[in-house]
């Protein structure tokens, strides 16, 4: 064998070997964003059964708490704000700008549902209904779902930013249009963070 052929085989091994290396890395950057994305659709599904909920609350209480009209305004005002904020984080779940947003508006909704079941204990006939029993079983049991999902989410989240940001694919994230990372998606509000300890 001639040394130019070596030199050529070994140019056409090491490019091969770059290529593959490449394509390994931009399919594990796709793999891992739609992983996230995906934990961010379990969330979204969870946070949609939320809102449902709210007006069926809302309206079962209302005829108990007449003279708590802005409250239940504030709670209605709260859930259709987190809800727009849902919609424009469901299109880019990768975008800072629109979780930071959803978080923000899940923590106006979980401050107004938390006025609301507070005011609810001075009305002792709206502790007695079942229908506001079982929506406040309901609304429990979807946020310990939210919870699961967000650490899903989350999780999801961390794992596609590390793996950006190690070598060698920091340095073809960018190209492969991965170079903004991910924002985590954290509740302030404790009435998100756990389930809401009410008795009715």
């Amino acid at each position: 064998m001639s040394p130019t052929f070596i030199t050529i085989a070994a140019v056409i091994g090491g490019a091969v070997i770059l290529i593959a290396v490449v394509v390994k890395i931009y399919n594990s950057l796709v793999t891992l964003k739609n992983r996230f994305e995906n934990a961010f659709s379990q969330i979204e599904v969870q946070l949609q059964r939320r809102y449902d909920l709210i007006p069926n609350l809302v309206e079962t209480v209302k005829g108990y708490m007449k003279h708590e009209r802005e409250t239940l305004e504030a709670v209605i005002q709260a859930r259709n704000q987190a809800s727009q904020s849902l919609q424009a984080a469901s299109g880019n779940p990768g975008d800072a700008t629109a979780i930071a947003s959803l978080a923000g508006a899940e923590g106006m909704l979980g401050g107004a549902l938390g006025k609301l079941f507070a005011l609810s204990e001075s009305y002792p006939d709206l502790k007695a209904n079942q229908n506001v029993s079982n929506l406040q079983e309901e609304l429990s049991t979807t946020e310990n779902k939210v919870s699961f999902s967000r650490q899903a989410f989350n999780d999801a989240v961390t794992s596609y930013n590390t793996y950006k940001q190690t070598f060698p694919p920091v340095f073809f994230a960018g190209m492969f249009g991965h170079g903004q990372n991910a924002s985590l998606l954290e509740f302030d509000s404790n009435a998100i963070k756990e389930a809401p300890k009410v008795s009715f």
